[in-house]
Order: C-alpha cells, then sequence, then structure tokens
C-alpha cells in the first residue's frame, strides 16, 4: 500500500537505476578500464613519434627463427635440388651435342670448302642501316663469306647446304643426335627400343642427300656469261636404282622404302661379310662397285648404313606422275662414339664425289635399260588399271545418282496409290532380274 501511494504522490527514488544483466555482452563485463595514454614525452622525441610508436610487447610471434626451422621445408628444398639438376643436365647435355655437332663440322669443313663453292647458310645481304653503321666494305666483305656448316635447328637436330659443283645441283645434310639434354626421355626410347623391334633405340646418324643436275642445269644455274656450255645433257646418267647397304639395315630399308623394295639382293666377294648389294642389273654393280668405294665401306666399318643411288620415290607411287624419274643420291653413317671422323671421311669423300662417276660410267647396254624398265612398265600399268577402275567405280556412282534423283523426283509427282503401284512394279523388276542372274549362273 505504501508503494502505491510513493508511486501517486512521487515519492523519492532511488538514486541509482537498476541494471539489467544481458548475456550478449557477458565479454565486455570483466573489461578494464582503458589507461589514458600519457602525454610525458621522452627526451629527446616529439609527440608524432611517440604516437607512432606504442609499447607492444615483443613476442614470439615476431621471431620467425624461433617458430620455424629448415627442417619445416624440406619438401620444397627437394623440388629446388631437383630443378637444379634437371637445369645442370639440360645445360651441359645441350652444350655436348653442340661439341659433337662442332667437331663434325670442324673434320668435314675442308672437303665441302674444296668441293663447292658455297657451304653452309650465307649470311643476310646488308642493309642501309648496316652500311651506314659498320661502312659499305665492311658489311660487303661479311656479307660475301660462307656461313656456318651446321645451322642448329633443334637441342638434337643440325642442318647443312652446300651448293655450286659441277654435275651437283646441291647437298642436304642432317645430323641427328641423342637427347642428352633430357635423360627421361632418352630412357624411354632406348626401352621403347629394348622391347619393341618396330621402334629401335635411337642412334646419333648423318644423313646425307645429294641431288645431281642429271642434264638440267639450265633449270636451275641463272642465265650468266659461259653457262651456255653447260647445257647439252652432259651431266646426265641413265636411270636405276642401286644400293650398298648394312645387312642389319637391309629389312627395314626393304620395308621403308619403295625405290629399294624393286631391287634385288645379292652379296658380292668384294664386299665385308656385313654388306650387301641391292641392284636391279648385275651389269650396274660391276660398274657401281668400284675399288674405291669397297675400301671406303670397309674403313667405315660398322659405322656404314648404306649408299642408295636411286631414281624412284621413297614412298609407294599412288599416280602415274609420281613414278617421274627423282634421281638423288643418299648416305646414312653412324656417328663414332670417339668423335674420330678419320674412317668414315673416305666415304663420306666418295658420297661427294660420286656424280663425277654416275656422269662417266652409269650408261648401259639396251638390254640393261630395257630389263630396268620392264619392271617400272609394269607399275605404271597397275596403277593405270587401278585409276581406270577407279574413274569407272566413280562413273557409275555418278549414274547411281543420277537414276536415284529422277527416280525420287517422279515418286514425288505422285499420289499415295500411285506411288504404291510404282514401288510394287520396281520390286517385280527388281525380283525378275535377281532371277535372270541366277539362271545365268547355273
Amino acid at each position: 500500500m505504501a508503494a502505491v501511494i510513493q508511486g501517486l504522490f512521487g515519492g523519492s527514488k532511488d538514486d541509482q537505476p537498476k541494471v539489467v544483466a544481458d548475456n550478449d555482452f557477458a565479454d565486455f563485463a570483466s573489461a578494464p578500464e582503458p589507461t589514458p595514454v600519457s602525454f610525458a614525452n621522452a627526451a629527446g622525441t616529439t609527440p608524432l613519434a611517440a604516437a607512432a610508436t606504442p609499447s607492444v610487447p615483443y613476442t614470439k610471434w615476431y621471431n620467425v627463427h624461433e617458430r620455424h626451422s629448415l627442417s619445416d621445408f624440406r619438401s620444397e628444398g627437394y623440388i629446388l635440388l631437383l630443378l637444379f639438376a634437371l637445369g645442370t643436365i639440360h645445360i651441359l647435355g645441350t652444350r655436348a651435342n653442340r661439341r659433337r655437332a662442332r667437331a663434325w663440322a670442324v673434320a668435314h669443313a675442308p672437303l665441302l670448302h674444296s668441293e663447292f663453292s658455297l657451304v653452309g647458310f650465307a649470311p643476310p645481304q646488308p642493309t642501309a642501316e648496316d652500311a651506314e653503321g659498320e661502312g659499305l666494305a665492311k658489311a660487303l666483305a661479311r656479307a660475301d663469306k660462307d656461313g656456318e656448316v651446321l645451322k642448329e635447328v633443334g637441342l638434337s637436330n643440325f642442318l647443312g647446304y652446300a651448293t655450286g659443283r659441277l654435275n651437283v645441283a646441291f647437298l642436304d645434310i642432317e645430323i641427328d643426335l641423342l637427347k642428352r639434354y633430357n635423360p627421361v626421355i632418352q630412357f624411354l626410347e632406348n626401352a621403347a627400343g629394348f622391347f619393341f623391334d618396330t621402334m629401335p633405340a635411337p642412334v646419333e646418324r648423318v644423313s646425307a642427300i645429294l641431288y645431281p643436275f642429271d642434264g638440267k642445269e639450265a633449270l636451275t644455274v641463272p642465265g650468266l656469261p659461259g653457262v651456255a656450255e653447260l647445257k647439252g645433257g652432259k651431266s646426265g646418267y641413265d636411270n636405276f636404282v642401286w644400293a650398298v647397304v648394312h645387312k642389319d639395315r637391309m629389312r627395314q630399308l626393304r620395308d621403308e622404302r619403295y625405290d629399294v623394295s624393286i631391287t634385288v639382293t645379292k652379296d658380292h666377294p668384294k664386299l665385308p661379310e656385313w654388306a650387301t648389294v641391292m641392284s636391279e642389273s648385275a651389269e650396274i654393280t660391276e660398274a657401281m662397285l668400284t675399288p674405291a668405294l669397297v675400301a671406303a665401306v670397309e674403313k667405315a666399318g660398322q659405322a656404314f648404313e648404306h649408299l642408295i643411288i636411286t631414281d624412284q620415290p621413297i614412298d609407294q607411287p599412288l599416280s602415274v606422275d609420281e613414278t617421274a624419274s627423282k634421281k638423288r643420291v643418299y648416305l646414312s653413317l653412324r656417328l663414332p662414339a670417339s668423335g674420330d671422323y678419320s674412317e668414315t671421311l673416305p666415304i663420306f669423300t666418295y658420297f661427294v664425289q660420286v656424280a663425277d662417276l654416275l656422269v662417266e660410267k652409269a650408261h648401259f647396254r639396251p638390254e640393261v635399260l630395257k630389263k630396268v624398265r620392264g619392271g617400272r612398265e609394269d607399275v605404271v600399268k597397275r596403277l593405270i588399271k587401278a585409276d581406270t577402275e577407279g574413274k569407272a567405280e566413280e562413273r557409275a556412282l555418278e549414274r547411281e545418282k543420277v537414276k536415284k534423283a529422277k527416280r525420287d523426283k517422279e515418286l514425288a509427282g505422285l499420289d499415295a496409290k500411285a506411288q504404291k503401284k510404282y514401288l510394287e512394279k520396281e520390286k517385280e523388276r527388281e525380283m525378275k532380274r535377281s532371277m535372270k542372274k541366277g539362271s545365268q549362273k547355273g
């Protein structure tokens, strides 16, 4: 009752309001009172410096050497070591391949320069900027020099070029080396060659292709004074395929090359036991197998793979035009592991000069040439027959298409009843035709 009367007449109230507990702010209930920042500056400092560097306790979080050790980065260290090892192997392997190619070029450069007027890829012609910068005389002198004997086109592949020789249009050279810069790929290739016969193990090889003029100098040599005397077919010789091959490569060559597959393989007493002759005629063998060639093959030994004189395509011809004569000479040699090219240099020299021998001796009796042409004419006849049959099939298909289009057009112009009658008559004609064929066979 007293409380009611006190409320009606505005009695005295408590000075302090009653605090209601709020659980949402329980975490801040016991928060200490903030300490005011002291404005007393240290001697020799400014207020801004004092405010910028508050007194924060120096804990273990800032001591990286206390929180981590080298053992925490062990996996990263292994990765860095692996990358460093791979990079080192890549650099050393690339340099080793370049040294191998450079050694071959040094050993064969004197021969190439003595046989050809232009060796290597010629440097670019001087521009106006070059003439202004280094002088016209120096620029012309630099452009007049031969380029490098070999040009690097890949980490394990090098190319060479030479031209400017009697009876030879130009010479292409390719050197394939091991992938020393990538031991993983090298291991996989060797493993595949060990388990599969169709994938031979990689070897270091130099392959060269010589293109004779064959009496076509006028199509290649520019019209300059004194060139007219080159005309007249003086560098021409007869068409034939002849080869000296290593017996380990004989089967692979027959499977991969069409031109070699048309020859007959026969051992020759002058050659070593590991070498054989592939020829279209015995008379061709007697003319081409010279004592110089036999001596060069014997000296090359196991580094020799094949020497092929051909005028036929490598791939199986699919048309008559592909059987046209295109004369080339192929040489394949393995690079000696020792880097000593004294044993393979004689066979390479013979290869470069073989065009002179062909122009001089590769002219055979009509009986020999008739035999050579006989096999090739059979191939041409088969191609003509296949082409004729193919064209006949195409014409038959065209007639069928025209006939079907005419039938569909006639059916489209008929109503349903007429279409049914048309199809029944067509079915009867097919049955009579099949019965007639059956009676003729019987």
